[in-house]
């Protein structure tokens, strides 16, 4: 029964606000034998792994590891490894993203802050000054890419504000990363996570994440312990570092085989390359989109290459429309969140799925659909 289920499957092309598509040397790499998540040769491919992240996110953090878990196991793991009750912490929200944040951090018993900004709008940055003048927070923490909306933060200019102050800056990249640059070094940011399925074109499951000197400082000098044991990096640290490795919990082998290769087809092609590749493609859909009569949310400049919100036109059946995308064309792409359900379609252009042909199809079924 199962199998027949299986075969159904068609080889949808994923143009939403992810997971996006794979290429085949991912799947070929999922596919290897299976072996012990303490075999020796396994320990070198996570050493490997270890590398390719840190030259993806631009950082020389020891700390640099994927976690067993999709994305969102990357913003709670930061969440529960550096925030004790009564933290005061600074969020950042103008999308769903945001709004997580803010949910993880209350259930915490952190003392939340939220500084508020309009959907389809970047944070201010002024704003922002303001706030830090009114009050010391442990943590600040912004979305570079918001998922929701697809709007880019400006995570560089909100990283000077705190330069000299006690605060960690946290910094949830999970749509950004592999699609445009992330500087974690240059940003000087503390805490940072994304996940594989995105930009990295692997199946979701893993969430990279990255930690400073001084979120380890932070975590160690802890007064209670992580409430969280699945994500406590305290004994995570142990398996992914030095020569004895300190069993935790059973990696996800096969798919640390997928990260492995993903991020090789990355640093094949040169980030730079992928990076540009990201952005041609964007502008490609952006004329299209406009050549069909339709909008783009957001505005030019604070747009991101990798989610592309179009405004759904007037007597338009937003799910008749995804509904027939799919069926009929093999197509998928996303739906609105929060105050922009049934306003918008969002239009995913990550990695492996970031390539004109892929635009060229879409535009053919939206044209015959609208």
């Amino acid at each position: 029964m199962s199998k027949d289920i299986l075969n159904t499957l068609s080889p949808t092309l994923l143009m939403g606000p992810g997971p996006s598509c794979v290429p085949d040397p991912v799947y070929e790499a999922l596919s290897k034998p299976t072996i012990g998540h303490l075999d020796s040769r396994f320990i070198a491919i996570m050493d490997e792994i270890k590398k390719q992240l840190q030259t993806l996110m631009q950082t020389g953090n020891k700390l640099t590891i994927p976690l067993s878990g999709t994305g969102s196991a990357g913003m709670e793991a930061c969440f529960v490894n550096l925030v004790e009750a009564g933290d005061p912490v600074l969020i950042l929200k103008n999308g769903v993203f945001g709004m997580r944040m803010v949910d993880v951090a209350q259930r915490l018993r952190a003392d939340v802050d939220v500084l508020e900004f309009e959907w389809g709008t970047p944070v201010i940055v002024d704003a922002v000054k303001e706030k830090l003048a009114e009050k010391s927070y442990k943590i600040v923490a912004v979305v570079h890419a918001e998922t929701s909306t697809g709007v880019m933060n400006p995570v560089g200019e909100i990283s000077r504000l705190l330069e000299g102050s006690d605060s960690l800056y946290l910094v949830d990249c999970v749509t950004s990363l592999g699609g445009i640059e992330v500087r974690t070094d240059d940003w000087k940011a503390d805490a940072l996570y994304s996940g594989t399925q995105k930009c990295i074109s692997c199946p979701p499951g893993l969430a990279p994440i990255s930690f400073s000197d001084r979120a380890i400082e932070a975590l160690k000098a802890r007064k209670t312990k992580v409430p969280n044991w699945y994500l406590d990096l305290t004994m995570i640290i142990n398996y992914w570092e030095g020569a004895s490795r300190a069993y935790h919990h059973t990696a996800p082998i096969n798919m640390l085989y997928g990260l492995y290769a993903a991020l090789d087809v990355i640093l094949d092609e040169g980030m730079e390359n992928v990076f540009a590749r990201h952005k041609e493609t964007h502008e490609y859909l952006v004329k299209g989109i406009e050549n069909l009569g339709l909008t783009m949310t957001v505005s030019p400049g604070i747009r991101l290459p990798m989610l592309n919100a179009v405004n759904i036109p007037e007597g338009a059946d937003d799910e008749a429309i995804r509904t027939a995308l799919i069926r009929e064309y093999d197509i998928e792409i996303g739906a609105g969140l929060g105050p922009l359900a049934g306003k918008i379609w969002r239009i995913g252009l990550m990695g492996h799925t970031a390539r004109k042909e892929n635009v060229d199809r879409l535009l053919d079924a939206l044209k015959a659909l609208l």
